[in-house]
């Protein structure tokens, strides 16, 4: 072990890839699966915990290597793609860690997808095998190429993994889907060294870099969000260096069983998208449960706001001062940013100071107040699978159509979006893919959708449609389902016969409708008392 925690330094230099300059350690690991090894370092002690099953890290270890031979007896190869669609468990981490030490990348595909989508993912990234658990099988194509995505714990003799020092860092060791504003999601490639420059930025500003860390202590991590997010599959690798314990829960989000799990598991950190912390804080349970376990909650995925700031401190006081919030892409490997929260609620809201190897600029754009976020470090992607296009410039600044501005302390405020998208709930949308699937239903002639402020979710997806005929919205809700994600379906809704409004170049008026739309909403809300 000692070998594996001296390649982990907090030295920073500038090193030129492929022509551009970045801040890098200068010592650091290259391959994803050195990170195995570490889990020799906890033993028995429980690493993911779901319901009533606990898998040890002594059992990830054997189950990776027993995945990762019958990978090798089904053909996959080194530089293969490997297909992983399913739910948060014990095996998906089993399966994900296996992938990558038979050689493989895994694809993160989003369990969400509707088979549509599944069928798309596939003839884009052709992977060598599909890894899907019962629900998520369904939805594959008939003629799918599958592999078992049961796991196996019995003890290996050799349960160790083989690390080809000769490959690259620079190889891609996962692809995971984002949303673009084009309406297809998008496959970002990420890079080892991309991989491994996040999670070693987020250890050195944490002082939990391998050496650093104390092997009779260690957390108990409550996981909600989903593995195939970009946060959840950090949080797998910063796990098995700092040895935690990772706590999943299991179906559609419930802050009843989130509260039962964190007084059980004497959880002490939680990663959380705003939407869940809200619910969780108007549960009637939160008074009535033990969770003065929880010391931390890592918000991300959407914008967090003053208010919901102050109420986590007054309804859970033990997480209190530090409520750590950031900002980041999946395409620039999930973080730029972090925060650690302040004792002043009215200096709320800032997403942090940007991390070492980070480098930030703005791009100003006329007619906007604040200038566009553009951000370059070795954690961002190698592009996108399939496409020639990037908002990653000649000079390695990636473009993330935020708004935002640097105060006098270096934290970085988001101001707003210049990209046309909507965040529900910590799901991005693309406004145009839900067009295109409406304007696709016999009797649609126009179609228009944007984000509307919602108090829970952030923003909910509102649709304008001029419809023919007697089209009601259950019908359309049904007809989306199957081309969908069901977070992409409408909430709310407005058909009409007459045409949508044009500006002078004969495009449809979408700011003045949504304008209109949230103002009436708004106006709604405040007769409502909400």
């Amino acid at each position: 072990m000692a070998s594996t925690t001296a390649r982990w330094g907090d030295q920073i230099a500038v090193e030129v890839v492929n022509g551009i300059p970045y801040r890098m350690y200068t010592e650091r690991p290259h391959r994803v699966e050195e990170l195995l090894a570490f889990a020799r370092r906890w033993g028995t002690r429980p690493h993911v915990i779901q319901g009533e099953r606990v898998l040890s890290f002594d059992d990830l270890c054997h189950a990776v290597a027993r995945k990762a031979r019958v990978l090798g007896e089904l053909g996959v190869r080194s530089g293969d793609r490997v297909f992983i669609l399913g739910w948060n468990g014990p095996e998906w981490v089993v399966n994900f860690w296996a992938c990558l030490a038979a050689g493989a990348a895994p694809v993160l595909a989003n369990a969400w997808w509707s088979a549509t989508e599944v069928a798309n993912g596939l003839a884009l990234m052709q992977p060598a095998l599909t890894l899907a658990d019962e629900s998520a099988a369904a939805k594959l194509p008939a003629g799918s190429r599958t592999g078992p995505w049961a796991i196996d714990v019995t003890p290996m003799e050799d349960a160790a993994v083989a690390v080809d020092a000769s490959r690259s860092e620079d190889e891609t060791a996962l692809v995971i889907f984002t949303s673009g504003t084009s309406g297809s999601p998008k496959a970002v490639v990420l890079s080892h060294r991309a991989l491994l420059a996040r999670l070693q930025m987020t250890l050195h500003v944490t002082r939990k870099l391998p050496h650093q860390v104390d092997e009779s202590a260690h957390d108990v991590t409550l996981i909600t969000g989903p593995l195939f997010h970009v946060g959840g599959m950090q949080t797998l690798l910063r796990a098995l260096i700092v040895g935690d314990t990772l706590v999943l829960t299991r179906g559609r989000y419930d802050p009843a069983d989130v509260l039962a799990a964190i007084e059980r598991h004497k959880v002490k950190r939680w990663n959380a998208v705003p939407t869940m912390v809200s619910r969780l804080l108007d549960h009637p349970d939160v008074s009535r449960r033990d969770v003065s376990s929880l010391k931390s909650i890592s918000i991300g995925g959407a914008p967090v706001h003053k208010e919901l700031m102050q109420r986590i401190r007054e309804g859970l006081p033990s997480v209190s001062p530090r409520i750590p919030t950031g900002y980041g892409l999946t395409e620039n490997g999930g973080q730029a940013t972090a925060a650690a929260g302040s004792e002043d609620v009215e200096k709320l809201g800032s997403t942090g100071r940007p991390l070492p190897c980070v480098e930030v600029q703005f791009l100003s754009h006329p007619g906007l107040p604040d200038g566009e976020i553009l951000l370059r470090s070795p954690t961002q992607m190698s592009g996108y699978f399939g496409l020639d296009e990037s908002p990653i410039d000649q000079e390695g600044w990636l473009h993330t159509g935020d708004l935002g501005r640097l105060d006098d302390k270096g934290n970085l405020w988001i101001t707003g979006r210049c990209k046309d998208m909507i965040i529900r709930g910590g799901e991005n949308i693309a406004p145009a893919a839900v067009e295109r699937a409406l304007v696709a239903v016999p009797g649609v002639t126009e179609a228009v959708v944007f984000g509307v402020p919602h108090p829970d979710l952030g923003e909910e997806v509102m649709a304008i449609v001029v419809a023919e005929g007697e089209l009601t919205v259950q019908q359309l809700q049904q007809q989306l389902r199957s081309s969908l994600s069901s977070f992409a379906v409408p909430s709310r809704w407005r058909l009409q016969k007459e045409p949508l409004p044009t500006n002078h170049t004969g495009k449809v008026d979408k700011p003045a409708l949504a304008a209109q739309a949230r103002a009436e909403l708004a106006q709604e809300r405040s007769q409502a008392g909400v």
